[in-house]
């Protein structure tokens, strides 16, 4: 198992995942994303910002990080932080538990830049959710609701967020 940055040539491959992963929370949950601007994910991966783990050379999930996340986190966006996002895992991987070994890497990364906190977020009321990222090592930090959702994904407007972190010791 390999962590490395996207590429270019993996932006179908990306689309593709997403699209298993909103048929897949569309029959867990009833919200779902509503999809993805292509430029997003070119400029994440522009940014290495976008990842993927590699298993016997096929993308067995994706992520993307970022450094600030102010519409979510608000003053606390300026704290010294990585913040995943959209973790989807290809359905012939599915049982592997891909948000510990994102964790795992994560924590690392925090060390060698200078961050203090692996932060994310999910919906306010996805409690299977919730469980999963708390059983994974995340304190639950409570909810936020967005004031505003410029620039970030639809399924942002007016949600209400499970806010989670771990701080890096």
């Amino acid at each position: 198992m390999q962590i490395l940055n996207s590429s270019f040539e993996d932006i179908d491959a990306i689309f593709g995942l997403y699209d298993d992963a909103i048929s897949f929370q569309k029959t867990k949950f009833n919200k779902h994303w509503q999809g993805f601007e292509r430029s997003l994910i070119e400029t994440e991966i522009s940014e290495n910002r976008q990842w993927k783990i590699v298993i016997d050379d096929k993308i067995a999930c994706i992520f993307a990080v970022t450094f600030e996340d102010e519409l979510i986190w608000g003053e606390k966006s300026n704290e010294p932080a990585i913040y995943i996002h959209r973790i989807v895992t290809n359905p012939s991987f599915r049982g592997n538990n891909f948000v510990v070994h994102i964790i795992n890497w994560a924590k690392v990364f925090c060390k060698k830049n200078g961050k203090q906190f692996v932060r994310m977020d999910t919906w306010g009321d996805n409690e299977a959710l919730i469980q999963h990222y708390v059983r994974c090592g995340f304190h639950f930090l409570g909810l936020t609701t967005l004031q505003r959702s410029e620039g970030l994904p639809k399924h942002y407007e007016g949600a209400c967020l499970s806010l989670f972190e771990i701080k890096i010791d």
